[in-house]
């Protein structure tokens, strides 16, 4: 589960990234909590503009983005990244303290934040492959999600402690700091242990060559729909989650951050099952998509507050089994001259509909209740599952069949591609208990 921290190189850069995601999420939360609460009476609206200006971004610059990540040194492009972050964290840290903030400075500083995140995102991703060899790649991609989730669990609650304590000015202020830690990781790396990796030479038509790539890669294009379906109107966690903590179960910060965690703990067991698996396979991707759909369902439906955090830890475990594992697919299965360009298309598909999905399941929480906009999540995972199966039944020949242990799903191999032949030898389990044999 954790072979990959026995590279020096990865260890730095995981520790560092922990303590650096753990400030982030700290802001997130506080920058939630401005808003909602402090700059509006429980917009639901405000808070999902907020979230678009954030990741609006890495839609408009995800190819120039991409093709960065393949250019540049992206250890160096990283420190760059990382120490704009913190700049801006600081900034909007001095505002809160001051108490001059105003919403619209909010949306700015959001705004900025994406447009640098944009440029941080596939190279983040495709750094990975140059710490550890592509043996132990699809664990570092799941490890990778679990200090990010990890950082989820402890951050939103620690930033809901805090901010009853001390007000929100204070943890922006400490997110600035946090990023000292994954810059002086970045510093620490040793440069000759890295895997050597060629940089893409200045060249035209290298924008078009990545996404020629990817349509020629069915599987891939069936992943990414996946993706943009549920991160677009089912990746919405904190209009959810902050509008059913307060419109519903009347909570305050703490209840807010400590609900925030209860997902986060969830989305740390997705990723460590994601890093006991030797390879990340399409159809545990298909069957995780389908587990959201429901566990949304449940939330929506849930009549307390601890029914509510119950099924939030289902989210969390489904939401991660599926994200780590499509990430770490394509990341696998795509050729390392490519990742980065494709990387950004996945991360601009992951994030970049955002922009799209959250006003509008804001507005729904306004409009209808926290339970409707819920339910669009629910719709979101059956919707995104069913795309998956039906282009496996109509290009696959997928048919449902009784093996002697188990019942499954088959795939019946009629093509010539090499991804064709290794998904059609995939059996995706239905019913994983095993039975004795009868007549």
């Amino acid at each position: 589960m954790f072979r990959s921290l026995r590279l020096f190189n990865y260890r730095l850069w995981f520790a560092g990234a922990l303590v650096s995601n753990i400030g982030s999420w700290m802001q997130r939360t506080a920058q939630d909590w401005i808003v909602l609460t402090q700059l509006t009476d429980h917009d639901a609206a405000a808070l999902g503009i907020t979230m678009a200006l954030q990741f609006g971004p890495i839609l408009v610059l995800m190819p120039i983005a991409g093709l960065m990540a393949d250019r540049f040194d992206r250890k160096r492009l990283l420190m760059w990244t990382q120490a704009l972050q913190c700049a801006l964290a600081l900034a909007l840290g001095i505002l809160v303290v001051l108490g001059t903030v105003q919403l619209w400075e909010v949306y700015l500083f959001a705004l900025l934040l994406g447009i640098v995140t944009a440029i941080d995102a596939p190279a983040r991703q495709a750094f990975v492959s140059e710490l550890v060899p592509d043996a132990d790649l699809p664990n570092a991609v799941a490890l990778n999600s679990t200090s990010f989730q990890s950082a989820r669990l402890v951050g939103p609650a620690l930033a809901g402690v805090l901010v009853a304590l001390i007000g929100a000015g204070p943890v922006f202020l400490l997110n600035a700091l946090s990023f000292g830690g994954v810059i002086a990781g970045l510093g620490l790396i040793r440069r000759s242990q890295l895997r050597a990796v060629t940089r893409l030479a200045p060249a035209k038509g290298q924008i078009r060559d990545g996404l020629r790539y990817v349509r020629s890669r069915p599987d891939i294009l069936v992943v990414l729909v996946m993706v943009f379906i549920v991160g677009t109107f089912g990746f919405n966690f904190p209009v959810f989650i902050a509008t059913m903590a307060t419109v519903e179960f009347g909570q305050g910060a703490t209840g807010f951050g400590l609900l925030s965690s209860v997902i986060a703990a969830g989305a740390v067991v997705g990723s460590l099952l994601a890093a006991r698996r030797e390879r990340a396979r399409f159809g545990v991707v298909v069957v995780a998509a389908g587990a959201f759909g429901l566990s949304c369902l449940l939330a929506a439906l849930a009549p307390s507050l601890w029914t509510f955090a119950l099924t939030l830890l289902v989210i969390g475990v489904s939401s991660l089994t599926m994200m780590t594992t499509a990430n770490a697919y394509v990341q696998t299965t795509t050729e390392p001259a490519m990742r980065g360009r494709v990387m950004a298309l996945y991360m601009a598909i992951f994030a970049g509909g955002t922009p799209i999905g959250a006003p509008v399941v804001g507005l729904v929480a306004n409009g209808l209740g926290p339970r409707w906009a819920l339910g669009i999540g629910a719709l979101s995972g059956a919707i995104a599952a069913g795309v998956a199966i039906v282009w496996l039944v109509s290009r696959k020949g997928m048919r449902v069949g009784r093996t002697e242990t188990r019942f499954g799903l088959k795939l019946r191999f009629d093509g010539n591609d090499d991804h064709d032949r290794e998904l059609a030898t995939q059996e995706i389990a239905i019913l994983t208990a095993t039975a004795e044999r009868t007549s």
